[in-house]
């Protein structure tokens, strides 16, 4: 359940060296003294939109990873800086984004790994520490919350010479100018009317929010039947609909089924907290069904909208 959770984040645009700043001011009080620990941070760096307590949640559990590494003491190094991800570099490193991203990346002078643990590290319940000193569960939830910010996570490590862990995080496009980017037109909005089935209260609520500010007409319900139901009842009227995979009742491809049956002409678009990987793996979809990850931000909520009913 640890790993599996995505928890609704509360997003908003940060600067990663007063958040790792606040961070360390409490890790230095309760680390060992033989420990050091220091911030190198990265001129003008760009700002990034995440949930901070997640982040810290990642940043206490590297620290902490990294701690554990080193039993008689040594050094951890945090350093930030602004790089850009080429088509040409992900096409020879294992990097799947393209852009502009704040790295952070965490150094220690521990014992470091072998190659073969640095391949299993970010495994569920993996762990090289004794029984009773890991769950083996720290690093593959930092994982999971770096993936759940559109980011990603490496390692790089040898034995006896410690290890480097590198977080990357994409820059807020609207707040990219120093990273050399161009800034994205403000997302439009509509008059259509949108089914949204989502069973996730909060979820519900913020979708709601972001879409009635932009003129749409919601007609929110929390379960696969009702969600039927409302599309019976107002099939004409509804040019979109925004389907949960897991519903109570009835899961979002089904009702997508019913959906060709009663009218073809709605579009759809199926939410999932799992990546677009999993929804795909889950559901075989085809290439037909757009699909958007959970949590989303307004903009990319508001365009990934736009876009389908558009098309």
């Amino acid at each position: 359940l640890a790993v599996g959770r995505r928890p609704v984040l509360e997003l908003k645009y940060t600067d990663m060296n007063n958040l790792i700043s606040e961070y360390l001011r409490m890790f230095r009080r309760v680390i060992s003294k033989d420990i050091r620990v220091g911030l190198i941070e990265g001129h003008e760096l760009g700002t990034v939109y995440v949930d901070s307590g997640q982040m810290e949640q990642v940043l206490m559990n590297l620290c902490i990873n990294s701690r554990d590494a080193m039993p008689e003491g040594g050094s951890i190094t945090i350093e930030t800086e602004n790089v850009l991800i080429t088509e040409e570099y992900s096409r020879t490193h294992p990097v799947n984004l393209q852009g502009h991203f704040v790295l952070v990346s965490i150094t220690d002078t521990g014992c470091g790994m072998s190659e073969e643990t640095c391949s299993k590290i970010f495994e569920p319940y993996f762990t090289t520490k004794g029984i009773g000193m890991g769950s083996g569960l720290g690093l593959i939830t930092a994982f999971g919350i770096i993936d759940q910010h559109n980011g990603f996570i490496t390692v790089k490590s040898e034995l006896g010479k410690g290890s480097t862990f590198k977080i990357y995080l994409p820059v807020a496009e609207q707040c990219n100018e120093k990273a050399g980017t161009s800034i994205n037109s403000k997302a439009a909005g509509g008059t259509e009317t949108i089914l949204l089935a989502e069973d996730d209260e909060a979820v519900q609520r913020f979708t709601i929010q972001v879409l009635e500010g932009y003129g749409y007409t919601v007609l929110p319900t929390e379960d696969g039947p009702k969600a039927l139901n409302i599309l019976k009842n107002h099939a004409p009227d509804i040019s979109l609909a925004m389907l949960a995979i897991a519903l109570p009742g009835m899961g979002g491809r089904d009702i997508y089924d019913e959906i060709q049956k009663i009218n073809p002409d709605i579009r759809v678009i199926l939410t999932s907290g799992y990546s677009h990987n999993g929804i795909h793996t889950r559901t075989v979809l085809n290439e037909e069904i757009h699909s958007i990850c959970k949590p989303y931000s307004p903009d990319t909520l508001l365009r990934m909208v736009r876009a389908v009913l558009d098309e």
